[in-house]
C-alpha cells in the first residue's frame, strides 16, 4: 500500500564518500519541513551491506529513497545500482543518482540500470543546497513513494 506524500518522516540512505557533501546534504535537509532520518554509507560495499542487512546491519530499516554517488571506493555506484535494481526486496526503492559526472556514458548506463533520475552534483555551495532542496521537494513532497518491503 503506498504512503501518501504527506509523510511525517522519511528514511533516506545517502551513499557518498565525500564528507563535505555529506555535511551539506544533512544541512540542506535540516531546513526542510519533513522529519528525515539520513543514514550514510561511505562506500559501495557498506551501502549494500546495509541494504541487505548483513551484520552488523540486521536491524537497519530500509530507506524510502536512496541518494547514490557513482565514484565510490570499494564498489562503483553503478554496481551498487545494478544490485539494488536486481534485488526483489530493494528494486522498488527509488534511486537518485547524485554525482559530479556528467559523462553521457554514465548517464546512459544509470538509466539502463533503472535509476529513477540522474542529477549532476554542482560544485557551487548554494547550487548544491538548491539541488538537495529540489530533491526533497519533488521526491518527498510531490511523488508518492512505495512502502519499503521487509523492514
Amino acid at each position: 500500500m503506498p504512503i501518501s506524500n504527506k509523510r511525517k518522516s522519511v528514511n533516506i540512505l545517502l551513499v557518498e564518500d565525500n564528507l563535505g557533501d555529506v555535511r551539506l546534504t544533512q544541512e540542506a535537509f535540516k531546513e526542510g519541513k519533513i522529519n528525515i532520518t539520513l543514514s550514510v554509507a561511505t562506500d559501495g560495499v557498506e551501502a549494500l551491506s546495509m541494504l541487505t542487512k548483513e551484520a552488523p546491519w540486521g536491524d537497519y530499516v530500509l530507506p524510502d529513497l536512496i541518494l547514490l554517488d557513482l565514484n565510490l571506493p570499494k564498489k562503483h555506484g553503478s554496481e551498487v545500482l545494478a544490485t539494488i535494481k536486481s534485488t526483489p526486496v530493494l528494486k522498488r526503492i527509488p534511486v537518485v543518482v547524485l554525482t559530479t559526472s556528467n559523462a553521457d556514458a554514465d548517464v546512459a548506463k544509470c538509466y539502463e540500470l533503472n535509476a529513477n533520475c540522474y542529477i549532476n552534483k554542482p560544485v557551487d555551495f548554494d547550487r548544491f543546497l538548491d539541488v538537495v532542496k529540489s530533491i526533497e521537494q519533488f521526491w518527498l513532497n510531490t511523488v508518492i513513494l512505495p512502502t519499503p518491503k521487509n523492514n
